[in-house]
C-alpha cells in the first residue's frame, strides 16, 4: 500500500511568490549566522485576480520608465532594436527582491549574500570564469604566504573612479576594512586588516588561513576612500566598473550606462534598464513586448510568446533535505535535537538511493532542472563520488537490514515503532511544498509514512535539528560545504542539522589552510569522500540532495546573451554579470 503525504500548514498567509518569500526570509533569520541562506523559486499559477493586479503593476512600472528606455518603441528599420528602440541597450525584468534594499554599497550586501554576482558598478580584484576558476579584474597578480596568513595583491595602475580620481591600493584597503566592520551579509572574520604597501600593492593580513580568499575578492566591489559616506553611497555609488548608475527609481527601475573611462573591454551594451516586477507582471511585459529579457519559472514554461524564446541556464541553486544524524534527545535549553529513525546511517542511505530525482524534475520543475547529489554539483571542488543511481530495491534492502520490516498496511515497523517522518518546508514556497509532497510519496513507496508541514523561518532552524527540512543552497564558494557540514565549536555539531565527523572537519580545515587555491580543491573533494569516510552515500550521508533548479528567462529574438557561468542561488543579477558582452544580431 502506498503511503500518500498528509499536508499540514501552520497558521499564516502564504505569499505565493518568490519575491515576497525572500523578503520575509531576510527578516526572519537575524538570530542565526549571517551565512545562512533562505531560498525560494516557483510561484503557483496565478489566479484571475492576481493577473489583474499583475497587469496594473506592469502598467505602473512601465509607465515609470517614461522616456528612459522602458517603453515599446514605434516600428523602426532595425527590427532587432529591442524594447528601447536602440541596438546597444536592453531592458530586463527582475524580481522585486533583486532590488538591493540598502542600495549599491558592497558593505551592505551589494554583490553578495543570496544573490552573489559581480557588482557591475564597482570593480573587483578578481572575477570567476565560466568554469568557476579565478581570473583577474583589478588585480594583476596575487600570492599567499606559506602559512596562509598574508595575501599580497598587485593591482593595475590605469583604473579611475567615475569622478576622475585614480583608484589605488589605499582604496582597496579602505574598502576591505570597511566591509569587515560594516558588512551586514558576509562573514569577514577571517580578515584581520588590509593595508596599502604602495599605490599598486595591497596586503591582506588574515586572522586565520583562508585559501578561498580569491572567491571573496570576486564579489567585493571597490569603493573610493575619498568619496565614501555610508549614509549616501548606496544611493549614489561612485565606482570604476563597466557601468555607471545613471538613475534609480526605488521600487521601479535602475538604469545603468556604460562607463566611458572603463579600463577593460568596452561594453557592447551601452544602456541596461532593470525593471523590478513580480513574476506575473514580468510575463505580461514579455507578452506586450516591453522587455528584452525577463525572469520566469517553470510555471510559465508551457507558454509560448511570439518573438521570444525560453532560455534555461544551469544552476547550483539546489534543493535538499537534512537528515539528523544523531539519536533524539533534549538539549540543555529544552530544544529537541536528533531523530531516532534517521540516526541510523542505513536509513539515510536508503532514502538517498530511494529518491527518483528525475521524476521530481519532470513533475515539479516541468523538466527544467538537473539531479542534485551535493551542494556543489559541477563546481571545481565537487566530488563525483556523490552521485548515486536510483535504486528502490537497494533502498528496501537497506531498510530491511536496519530492522525496519514492511507491515501489512505498507508501513515498516521495528520493535513496535512505525517508520515515519514529518517533512518540513518553508511556508509560501510552492515548489518546496510540492517537492516535500513528492518526496513523501516516494518514501511512502518504501514503507516510510510521511506527513509534510509548512513552517515559518522563525521556527524552521530549530525544528530542523530534529526533523528533515527542504532547504535551498548554492554559492560560488566552497564555504557552502563548510557551513553545512563542519562542526561548530559551540555545539560540537554542524550548525544546520546534527552531524559531526572529525575527518570531514580536518579535510575542510586543511583545505582552508592550503596556500594554493587549486590544490585546496582536492581537499574539499576529500571532505566529501576520501575513500573511507565523508558525506556521500558510502559515508555518512547526513543530507540528501534532490534537484538543481534551472534559471529560466524569456529572451527576445535577436538578443544574443553571452555564455553563462553556472548560476548560484538567486534568480536575478547573476544573469547580467557579463551583460557588457551581450549583443543584438
Amino acid at each position: 500500500m502506498t503511503q500518500r503525504a498528509e499536508i499540514k500548514t501552520e497558521t499564516g498567509t502564504e505569499t505565493g511568490t518568490e519575491n515576497r518569500r525572500n523578503s520575509e526570509t531576510k527578516r526572519e533569520t537575524k538570530s542565526r549566522t549571517k551565512s545562512r541562506k533562505k531560498r525560494a523559486f516557483l510561484p503557483g499559477r496565478p489566479s484571475a485576480w492576481r493577473r489583474v493586479l499583475a497587469l496594473f503593476l506592469a502598467a505602473l512600472v512601465l509607465a515609470g520608465c517614461g522616456g528612459e528606455g522602458g517603453g515599446q518603441s514605434e516600428e523602426t528599420d532595425d527590427s532587432q532594436a529591442g524594447a528601447s528602440g536602440e541596438r546597444d541597450s536592453v531592458v530586463i525584468a527582475m524580481g522585486p527582491t533583486s532590488e538591493p534594499e540598502a542600495g549599491f554599497d558592497p558593505a551592505y550586501g551589494w554583490g553578495a549574500g543570496e544573490h552573489v554576482h559581480e557588482p557591475l558598478i564597482q570593480s573587483t580584484l578578481t572575477v570567476t570564469n565560466t568554469d568557476l576558476t579565478i581570473a583577474y579584474d583589478l588585480a594583476t597578480s596575487y600570492e599567499a604566504s606559506a602559512d596562509g596568513l598574508t595575501w599580497t595583491v598587485t593591482i593595475r595602475d590605469d583604473a579611475y573612479f567615475t569622478d576622475g580620481e585614480k583608484l589605488t591600493a589605499s582604496d582597496v584597503a579602505f574598502t576591505y576594512n570597511t566591509v569587515k566592520e560594516q558588512s551586514s551579509v558576509n562573514d569577514f572574520t577571517m580578515l584581520d586588516h588590509a593595508e596599502a604597501a604602495d599605490e599598486t600593492t595591497v596586503v591582506f593580513h588574515m586572522s586565520r588561513p583562508f585559501s578561498i580568499w580569491p572567491y571573496t575578492m570576486a564579489i567585493v566591489g571597490i569603493v573610493p576612500e575619498h568619496a565614501y559616506d555610508s549614509a549616501t553611497y548606496g544611493s549614489n555609488p561612485i565606482g570604476s566598473g563597466r557601468y555607471i548608475l545613471r538613475q534609480w527609481d526605488r521600487g521601479q527601475q535602475v538604469i545603468l550606462e556604460a562607463n566611458p573611462d572603463y579600463y577593460g573591454e568596452e561594453p557592447q551594451i551601452k544602456r541596461v534598464t532593470i525593471l523590478f516586477m513580480e513574476e506575473d507582471a514580468a510575463f505580461l511585459a514579455v507578452q506586450a513586448g516591453q522587455v528584452d529579457l525577463a525572469y520566469t519559472s517553470a510555471t510559465y514554461s508551457d507558454q509560448s510568446v511570439e518573438g521570444y524564446s525560453l532560455a534555461a541556464y544551469a544552476s547550483v541553486d539546489n534543493r535538499g533535505v537534512n537528515l539528523p544524524a544523531v539519536p533524539a534527545s533534549i538539549d540543555a535549553e529544552g530544544q529537541a535535537v536528533g531523530n531516532d529513525f534517521t540516526a541510523d546511517v542505513r536509513v539515510r542511505r536508503a532514502i538517498n538511493i530511494g529518491v527518483d530525482r528525475q521524476e521530481m524534475i519532470d513533475h515539479v520543475l516541468n523538466g527544467y532542472g538537473t539531479p542534485a547529489y551535493s551542494v556543489c554539483d559541477g563546481l571545481p571542488w565537487y566530488n563525483e563520488a556523490s552521485e548515486v543511481e536510483y535504486d528502490p530495491e537497494g533502498a528496501a534492502a537497506l531498510l530491511d537490514e536496519a530492522g525496519w520490516i514492511m507491515g501489512d498496511d505498507g508501513v515498516r515497523e521495528k520493535d513496535g515503532t512505525e517508520a515515519e517522518l514529518n517533512l518540513l518546508y518553508a511556508n509560501g514556497d510552492s515548489v518546496r511544498q510540492v517537492l516535500a509532497a513528492d518526496l513523501a510519496n516516494q518514501l511512502g513507496e518504501l514503507g516510510i509514512r510521511c506527513t509534510i508541514e509548512g513552517v515559518g523561518w522563525d521556527t524552521a532552524y530549530d525544528r530542523a535539528l530534529s526533523e528533515p527540512l527542504v532547504w535551498g543552497w548554492g554559492a560560488h564558494t566552497p564555504m557552502e560545504l563548510y557551513n553545512i557540514y563542519h562542526t561548530t565549536g559551540e555545539t560540537g555539531s554542524a550548525q544546520y542539522s546534527p552531524y559531526a565527523n572529525e575527518t570531514v572537519d580536518e579535510r575542510m580545515d586543511q583545505a582552508l589552510a592550503e596556500s594554493n587555491l587549486e590544490e585546496s580543491y582536492v581537499l574539499w573533494q576529500q571532505a566529501q569522500w576520501n575513500g573511507t569516510t565523508g558525506v556521500t552515500q558510502q559515508g555518512d550521508i547526513p543530507w540528501v540532495w534532490l534537484v538543481n533548479v534551472d534559471h529560466l528567462y524569456w529572451v527576445r529574438d535577436g538578443l544574443k546573451v553571452a555564455d553563462q557561468k553556472i548560476h548560484p542561488h538567486g534568480h536575478g543579477w547573476a544573469v547580467v554579470n557579463n551583460g557588457g558582452q551581450w549583443s543584438w544580431e
